[in-house]
């Protein structure tokens, strides 16, 4: 591997002269990481008025969340949302209060957490190991 410095640059040959202010960049061959794929840029976002819609079943609530800080390397895409079509609501759908919306939700997790047992039970009948049944290993 190369032994490169801060002072070496990244392209352009010997003769290239960077770019006037800010600070010194490392070139990207020094990084093999997910700091090169960023380019080095920092993409962090503060939202504030935040508000998540959650979906169960045939109902949804608005939960009103504040403000949230999105670490950069956890954004992907960035875009606006039209206003117009955000209302519209499609038609099965219709707004209830959030604690509705939570119990629905405990209520199907409960549902899935049975289901998984019988169907986990079923499966170490016919020989199959449960997942997340074996030992731990540290």
């Amino acid at each position: 591997m190369e032994n490169l410095t801060i002072q070496d640059s990244s392209a352009g040959g010997p003769n290239h002269v960077p770019p006037p202010g800010g600070p010194p960049q490392l070139p990207p061959q020094m990084f093999t990481t997910a700091a090169q794929l960023l380019d080095l840029t920092d993409t962090n976002l503060v939202l504030q008025d935040t508000i998540e819609r959650i979906f169960i079943e045939d109902v949804y609530a608005d939960v009103p969340r504040g403000i949230f800080l999105v670490r950069g390397e956890n954004v992907l895409l960035l875009g606006e949302i039209d206003l117009d079509k955000d209302d519209y609501i499609p038609e099965p759908y219709r707004k209830v209060s959030p604690e509705e919306v939570h119990a629905l939700t405990v209520k199907k997790n409960q549902s899935t957490k049975r289901s998984d047992k019988v169907r986990q039970a079923k499966l170490q009948a016919l020989g199959f190991e449960a997942e997340h049944s074996g030992e731990i290993l540290f």
